[in-house]
């Protein structure tokens, strides 16, 4: 049964073909199996079958939905309640949440199971999923290599077949790479069309909640439910939210794709270059139309990303102070020293590195030279894909420059991990919906993404496109070995 998608196993357990307790126990064992993938921090097996039960229940009176009974993962940043909720961080690694994030609360209120709490890059800063409190998360396709970052866990467990389907978070990629690196689908939403209450936030203007899963399908009927207007959110947009599974079977005839110029340049993998190009005459044959289009400020999106958000860090992590929550120094000789040892003790190096980047940049004297300018630079790269959206439907490229590469070859390295999100950075700056799919391997067999963006609120669109590529491909069927 763990070979089947979440459209599958739905109609299994609406026609009584097995039972959520089965299927939960089904991945709850695999996940026990599996540990050395390290995917998850966190599993309650006694509250995911009580879960189990009651969504058998409710599949009895008639009264599920289309997640009612499918086990899910959710990404250790989702405030649970009665449930650790680490953030991968030592930080925050007792803390058990007091209520639930708005995303957890909606896949309940749908009937979903909760398997476990993934494994991610601490506070979600980390292209790898190495820098998590917890170890390094590794993929299953190649265990020496990372899953990327910082929805690695969630990544590795969809692509390895330890949960039917997961929940990740983008600030600057951390859907899309992990999931073009695991060969799952992942599609990070417009900003604002998921709440943001309840998920421990790292730079609050570009954070986004989406789904990891293996098909386009399976993100419509996942985003169908975690979708929508929240008043707990002061950043949630108040529009109506489609059924994004009906509209997944509209033809392609006539779709213009752009081609951004400066996605296929110095950098790119050989072997990506390649399985892209093979994708887009796929989508030529599904009667697409093929243009180039121009991102002129692209280049600039890591430098601009790399101010803004360590500067949105570093204001939201001081609240991490080691005296309401969270880690406390054991000893310390008053309030000042019990700060600095808690938050020094507490954080690792690479959260570190982002608070004191954000704090230079937001200082006095540095504010306008870099802060500024680098919001200005934002407003320069959303305008580019204004102007490339005039002509085109949707954008295509790499979700990554290369594939997957092996633990602790880029962590002596910061700007060399960096550059992983060089043609992701910009969705988010922009604030736009962008997904990736898997479209082939590299000569080492590790998974190549296809990225896709959209315009704003464009969801549907995405999923359509990406859900006629997969009808077409068998990409994202393949399985790692083992698993």
């Amino acid at each position: 049964m763990h070979r089947k998608s979440v459209a599958e196993l739905s109609k299994a357990l609406n026609k009584k073909d097995i039972s959520s307790c089965e299927l939960t126990s089904v991945y709850l064992d695999r996940i026990q199996a599996h540990s050395e993938l390290n995917a998850f921090i966190t599993v309650d097996r006694e509250r995911a079958l009580k879960q189990a039960q009651e969504a058998d229940a409710r599949l009895k009176a008639g009264t599920g939905t289309a997640l009612t009974g499918i086990p899910i993962a959710q990404k250790d940043i989702f405030c649970t309640d009665g449930m650790l909720t680490t953030c991968a961080s030592r930080m925050l690694a007792n803390f058990v949440a007091p209520y639930d994030a708005t995303v957890i609360r909606k896949f309940g209120e749908a009937g979903s199971v909760l398997l476990g709490k993934t494994n991610m890059d601490e506070f979600a800063m980390g292209s790898s999923n190495e820098t998590s409190f917890f170890g390094p998360v590794r993929n299953p396709w190649d265990r020496r290599c990372v899953p990327g970052g910082s929805s690695g866990g969630s990544a590795a467990a969809v692509a390895a077949r330890l949960a039917v389907a997961a929940t990740g978070t983008d600030t600057g990629g951390s859907i899309r790479q992990p999931a073009a690196l695991t060969g799952i689908t992942g599609l990070k939403p417009s900003y604002g069309r998921v709440s943001r209450y309840g998920m421990i936030a790292f730079a609050s203007s570009l954070d986004q909640a989406g789904p990891m899963t293996r098909s386009a399908e399976d993100a419509a009927l996942l985003l169908n439910v975690m979708a929508g207007f929240d008043p707990l959110d002061s950043t949630s947009v108040d529009r109506p939210v489609p059924d994004y599974a009906s509209t997944l079977d509209r033809p392609l005839t006539g779709l213009r794709i752009g081609l951004p110029q400066e996605y296929f340049g110095e950098g790119l993998g050989t072997g990506v270059a390649v399985a892209i190009e093979s994708a887009l005459e796929e989508f030529r044959k599904l009667g697409a139309k093929i243009l180039e289009v121009s991102l002129p400020n692209s280049s600039l999106a890591i430098p601009c990303y790399y101010v803004l958000a360590p500067a949105e860090a570093s204001s939201n992590l001081a609240r991490y102070d080691g005296v309401r929550y969270g880690y406390r120094a054991p000893e310390y000789e008053d309030l000042w020293e019990m700060y600095a040892k808690s938050r020094a003790q507490g954080f690792g190096a690479e959260v570190k590195r982002r608070i004191m980047i954000g704090t230079y940049a937001l200082s006095a004297g540095y504010y306008d030279a870099y802060y500024l300018k680098a919001q200005k630079l934002r407003r320069l790269i959303s305008s580019d894909f204004d102007r490339a959206f005039e002509v085109c439907d949707v954008i295509m490229g790499p979700a990554a420059p290369s594939t997957a590469f092996e633990l602790g070859s880029k962590t002596d390295d910061p700007v060399a991990m960096y550059l992983s999100d060089i043609y992701t950075i910009s969705v988010n700056l922009a604030g736009l919906p962008g997904m990736s799919i898997p479209a082939g391997f590299d000569s080492n067999g590790r998974p190549i993404g296809l990225q896709i963006i959209g315009k704003y609120f464009d969801e549907a669109r995405l999923l359509n496109v990406a859900h006629k590529f997969q009808q077409a491909t068998d990409w994202h069927l393949r399985v790692p070995e083992g698993f």
